[in-house]
């Protein structure tokens, strides 16, 4: 079909003022809270060292290439600089969205409101109406304008690459310490696709492995490490008119704890018919919370004493009701909250709390009943907390940004040993490894010392959601995907009692 010139005017013409209202209305959003803007950008894990550059770089460009679509005669300019302005965003998006844990939006207005998946639909479509744009106007053949189009694309890309490749290395080598990697420390059993991203790992045990779900928090799954057919269970509480937010279960056979922390209630329920009473209801609110046995459960939450993270325990018993809390573990370093931010876990072997700090290279040891027993360190090298925190006066809040270093990011114990997954890279290390990889240190939390790291193999591309360590079996989540690894006995001694772990959050 031959378009007029007429129609061809005409949509060259559509296309550049819907391009002039994006841009503009962008520009302006930013600007007008410039404040916000300049956070978002100095919080960018890849931009955040250009970000006195970038506030005012993207703004005006983005006002420019609006006025140049404007005027007739350089609006074959400006709408080649609008191809490649989107190409550059959607290459961003791209980027953080596949090698970032912190996912910022800095685009201004409405825009900001949109999820990623619609984001990239949004600067996809943009980007087609610039290349039809472009192939309606102009002199040149639609050969000679589809070869520009693609060396723009490769500068776009290329450039954002770069970018980077330089912040990557930053923020996830360190070449202070080595590792000690055992290649062959685990036999590979096999995988399970479970057909949602929304599975956490609420339990394992006894070759079982209990699977609970963001998106519907009274629901329970289960599957064998001999990968036979998962059960699912609906799970019940005693009152489902509270006010949740954030439902998560544990499981530690023969009884299963449901708990929120925003709402200061936990249920225990026995696995035999998956209903659940109140365990303990308006006594604290919490940020995790950890099963020591069928009475005792441990807490992170915030001191009303210090305002910082400290732990608590709830014990509840037909011989006593406690909630104490020793605000002498963790360590303030700056603000008490994010610095202190880490991962609680139980050990059942040894009957020990452990509290892994995500962002510096040492964990907490307490008894049974959180008395300290001693600090242990990782073999990382950042020993205070490397934090990028701002505050958002629109909303009075404070948000942690892609520029804070996390040193320990994923943990399990049992036995004799803590795990910890980290991405940052020691001495002599290749990050294509972390392709298809975890990589996993492992600490002997009898002798206080580290022992010697592996890679944990799963999907390329993709990273660890969780993990969990039940004698000799190794179950790790990776995007929906359950993974399931035996310990070889010559390297680790299994133990034969209860494992817990958990999982970071942002």
């Amino acid at each position: 079909m031959v378009i007029s010139d007429t129609y061809k005017k005409l949509i060259v013409n559509i296309v550049s003022l819907l391009l002039i209202v994006l841009f503009v209305y962008a520009a302006i959003s930013k600007l007008l809270d410039y404040e916000t803007f300049t956070l978002q950008i100095a919080q960018s894990p890849f931009l955040g060292a250009y970000a006195g550059i970038v506030v005012w770089l993207v703004p005006s460009l983005e006002i420019i290439i609006s006025l140049l679509l404007i005027t007739s005669w350089c609006r074959n300019l400006g709408l080649y600089a609008s191809y490649t302005l989107m190409v550059i965003f959607t290459a961003y998006i791209s980027i953080i969205l596949n090698f970032s844990d912190f996912i910022p939006c800095s685009c201004g207005g409405i825009i900001e409101k949109l999820n990623w998946t619609q984001h990239l639909i949004f600067n996809i479509v943009f980007i087609v109406l610039a290349v039809t744009a472009i192939l309606l106007s102009g002199n040149w053949t639609n050969k000679m304008k589809l070869l520009l189009l693609a060396i723009l694309t490769i500068i776009g890309v290329g450039l954002l690459t770069l970018v980077f490749a330089f912040s990557e290395k930053k923020i996830f080598r360190n070449e202070a310490f080595q590792r000690k990697y055992i290649p062959n420390a685990l036999e590979y059993i096999g995988n399970y696709e479970l057909g949602s991203k929304n599975f956490y790992i609420a339990g394992f045990k006894k070759n079982i492995i209990y699977l609970g779900n963001y998106q519907n928090p009274l629901y329970l799954k289960t599957l064998t490490t001999h990968l036979g057919a998962s059960e699912d269970f609906p799970v019940s509480i005693s009152d489902m008119e509270l006010p949740y937010r954030r439902v998560r279960i544990l499981v530690e056979p023969p009884y299963f704890f449901v708990g929120d922390g925003t709402v200061p209630v936990i249920f225990r329920g026995n696995l035999k018919d998956w209903d659940a009473s109140v365990f303990s209801y308006d006594e604290a609110h919490f940020k995790q919370f950890e099963i020591s046995d069928s009475t005792r459960v441990g807490l992170t939450t915030i001191s009303s004493t210090t305002s910082s993270t400290t732990l608590g325990l709830l014990t509840k018993s037909s011989l006593e009701d406690s909630l104490i809390y020793n605000d002498g573990i963790l360590i303030k370093q700056m603000d008490g909250i994010f610095d202190t931010d880490g991962l609680l876990l139980w050990n059942g072997e040894h009957r020990l709390f452990l509290y892994i700090y995500f962002y510096r290279n040492s964990y907490e040891v307490t008894d049974e009943n959180l008395n300290y027993k001693f600090s242990g360190k990782t073999i990382d090298t950042i020993s205070k907390a490397v934090l990028d925190i701002a505050h958002y006066r629109t909303d009075d809040k404070f948000k942690k940004g892609g520029n804070s270093i996390l040193v320990n990011r994923y943990s399990a114990t049992f036995g004799d040993y803590l795990y910890i997954n980290s991405d940052r890279l020691g001495r002599y290390e290749d990050k294509t490894a972390l392709d298809s990889a975890a990589i996993i240190d492992v600490y002997n939390i009898m002798d206080n010392t580290y022992k010697f790291s592996f890679y944990l193999g799963h999907q390329p591309h993709k990273k660890l959601d969780g993990m969990r360590i039940d004698k000799n079996y190794f179950v790790a989540l990776v995007d929906g995907r359950i993974w399931i690894y035996k310990l070889k006995p010559e390297y680790f001694n299994s133990g034969s009692n209860t494992t817990h772990t958990g999982q970071y959050q942002e």
